[in-house]
């Protein structure tokens, strides 16, 4: 009988995970472990590389012992990642030369003004989709070279390594036998050109990186190498960063699909197909989950801080026990009561780019209590989401093309009902979480499970997708509106002070 397993390493931004899946969709097994955030001082956020290779080698281990198959059952691994997450390590050795550079990092703000102010807005968005902003990869690379005593001399001799997670984890898994990326994750370097699938040099000039650094551009579903280190040798066929593997999970294959990740960040992606289109509504346009040679585009909108805005209730203001009491607390009170949340903790992602916001409790009066704080907590995170579909649909009419008709939806914050339905109120459309909601490690899984052949193609992929819940909009287009517009005028505060 041929293989019917798939397994996907889900490398996030606070936990390693693996689940293994059947071919038809259904998790057999899973693991997870959380490992440490490290945080050197403010705005800076790191990772211990060994540690994200030790979690996720572990519970890759763990996943295959608890769904009882060896490695000789498993078709193909998947891997999908944390990106723009920036490692820097020895070829020879495979030793980090320093703690990873997380996303959510904001150190190299100076650099990216200085990248501004020589005018090279233009080129950025032109070539890569994106704007100029310490979320991306590229300045994250720089800042290593700079920082690490003779890094630039052993960068131009081709002893050093650039990679984000998925390369990081490749690297390890074969060994050091194979340094390479896929093309959705090169995406969010700032250093390739989605236009031609290749690296920028002009890009890669400014901001002085050697390209022999750079691992291989791939699709994301290919044959890469194969791992030795289960028992048996398995095929690492897919790689894709969470939120296009995400994209591919929700079968959100066709223009005008879009699919929203509520996780530590938030994260929503609207596919364009063929076509590149330009954002003029502060969105970046990136690559998306390319199955071979033709190259696919989405629209996507990030919100830095989401499921973040949960656990510092918890961790920070000590208001809950657990994430999961935050939907109870809130639905103590019938709404917020004039309360309006700007969880803008590292600034505000798009569609306003503002790395200077800083997070603000908006309306409060003497009446207004933790419920009323936990309630706008979670509304933040569906006025954010919110303004992200309006970018989208604005974008979309600009391009000529439709508004999605519906938000697929996933991600941890997913299950929670009064978040969901509050997103479908403010949006006017349907909102439609998955019988699956591990819709990313899922996506990782297919590509991995189309490149060794297990599918036939997307449409046997897209026919094992399995509505579990849809919430209809049951407010009112006005009252949505003057809701948005209270928000924004929230947003206007924090971008003052």
């Amino acid at each position: 009988m041929a293989k019917q397993h798939l397994l996907a390493l889900d490398q996030g931004t606070s936990s390693s995970r693996a689940i293994v899946f059947h071919r038809d969709g259904h998790i057999v097994a899973m693991a997870q472990r959380e490992f440490r955030q490290i945080y050197p001082q403010p705005g800076w956020v790191e990772h211990d590389a060994e540690e994200i290779w030790a979690t996720q080698f572990a519970v890759a281990r763990e996943a295959l012992a608890r769904s009882g198959l060896s490695a000789a059952d498993i078709a193909a691994i998947g891997i999908t990642n944390q990106r723009e997450t920036t490692l820097l390590w020895h070829r020879g050795s495979g030793r980090p030369v320093a703690n990873a550079i997380v996303w959510q990092d904001r150190r190299t703000e100076p650099l990216c003004a200085q990248l501004r102010q020589q005018g090279l807005a233009d080129t950025v968005r032109a070539t890569t989709g994106l704007v100029i902003d310490p979320y991306f990869s590229g300045t994250k690379l720089r800042w290593l070279l700079d920082h690490t005593s003779g890094a630039h001399v052993a960068a131009a001799h081709g002893e050093l390594a650039f990679g984000t997670v998925d390369s990081w984890l490749l690297y390890k898994l074969t060994e050091g036998r194979v340094h390479a990326t896929d093309v959705s994750n090169a995406a969010r370097t700032m250093l390739f050109d989605i236009r031609h699938n290749r690296w920028s040099r002009e890009l890669l000039a400014a901001l002085r990186v050697p390209d022999s650094v750079l691992p291989r551009v791939w699709p994301s579903a290919h044959v890469y190498g194969e791992t030795r280190l289960f028992g048996a040798p398995i095929p690492i066929a897919g790689i894709a960063g969470d939120q296009q593997a995400a994209l591919f999970g929700q079968a959100c294959f066709d223009a005008g699909m879009a699919k929203n990740t509520y996780g530590t960040g938030c994260f929503m992606l609207m596919h364009t197909g063929a076509r590149l289109e330009r954002s003029v509504s502060g969105l970046v346009a990136t690559a998306a989950a390319q199955t071979g040679a033709a190259r696919e585009y989405a629209l996507e909108g990030s919100v830095f801080v989401a499921g973040a805005v949960v656990q510092w209730l918890r961790d920070g203001l000590h208001a809950i026990d657990a994430s999961a009491g935050v939907q109870a607390l809130a639905e103590t009170v019938a709404d917020a009561e004039g309360v309006v949340f700007v969880p803008a903790f590292t600034g505000l992602g798009a569609p306003y780019w503002d790395a200077q916001a800083r997070g603000a409790i908006v309306g409060l009066t003497r009446g207004s209590t933790v419920a009323h704080i936990a309630r706008a907590a979670l509304e933040s995170i569906a006025f954010q989401s919110a303004a992200l579909l309006q970018a989208m649909a604005a974008d979309a009419a600009a391009a000529g093309g439709a508004a999605p008709s519906e938000l697929r939806v996933d991600g941890g914050a997913s299950v929670n009902d009064l978040l969901m339905q509050f997103q479908a109120d403010l949006l006017g459309i349907p909102v439609v979480r998955p019988a699956v909601t591990e819709t990313t490690a899922l996506g990782a899984a297919c590509l991995a499970g189309l490149a060794v052949g297990l599918y036939s193609g997307r449409a046997e992929i897209a026919s094992q997708w399995r509505e579990a819940r849809r919430f209809e909009p049951a407010m009112s287009r006005a009252e949505a509106a003057a809701r948005m517009a209270q928000w924004e005028r929230a947003v206007r505060q924090t971008r003052a002070t």
